[in-house]
């Protein structure tokens, strides 16, 4: 019974590698297009603001604090700061290319060459997501008076961030399958 049941997990490797690649496709099609909403663009600020690598392409990163806007909850004088800021032209441009990565894996069934490169494009992008566990002081539950603070306690922030590790893995797999697609072709 147990060598019956390896044997058929042994077999489900191919609809994995078809669900990771359906998975990051929603994903990145679906988050890409919130960039436009500004709630999605207000919230990445923590991230963009503290990156080393990001944080010059936005106005006024040391700002980012007093002009937070909860999710959902709309404060005038603070979008006008995000508008000035260039937090939405950040946000539609990195909107643009998340979307650009998921419409590139759609392309595996005819040009997996296209899809290989666009799985690779989310696998370096997974590696400057997870450096804002260490850039951003968000990431982490802050020091509010309870014991459990710091590292290792991931706030809603970390843990938004931390699932770029699974993506990473993912797209590794998307990316093997479409240049293995690509290679046996004649």
């Amino acid at each position: 019974m147990i060598r019956r049941a390896m044997e058929l997990a042994a077999r489900a490797d191919k609809i994995g590698v078809v669900l990771a690649r359906l998975g990051l496709i929603i994903v990145f099609l679906w988050i890409g297009g919130l960039k436009a909403v500004r709630y999605e663009a207000d919230g990445i600020i923590p991230f963009v603001a503290n990156s080393p690598f990001m944080n010059f392409l936005i106005s006024d990163p040391g700002g980012y604090k007093s002009h937070k806007n909860p999710e959902g909850a709309l404060v005038p004088e603070n979008r006008a700061w995000h508008e000035s800021n260039g937090t939405y032209r950040f946000a539609y441009g990195l909107g643009a290319a998340i979307v650009l990565f998921g419409l590139m894996l759609c392309c595996h069934p005819w040009f997996p060459a296209i899809a290989a490169l666009g799985s690779f494009l989310i696998f370096l992008m997974s590696f400057v997501t997870l450096s804002f566990l260490m850039t951003t002081p968000e990431c982490w539950v802050p020091d509010l008076g309870d014991a459990q603070h710091g590292f290792p306690y991931l706030s809603g922030a970390g843990r938004l961030v931390l699932k770029d590790a699974i993506m990473m893995g993912a797209a590794l797999v998307t990316m093997s399958d479409s240049a293995k697609k690509y290679l046996q072709r004649p």
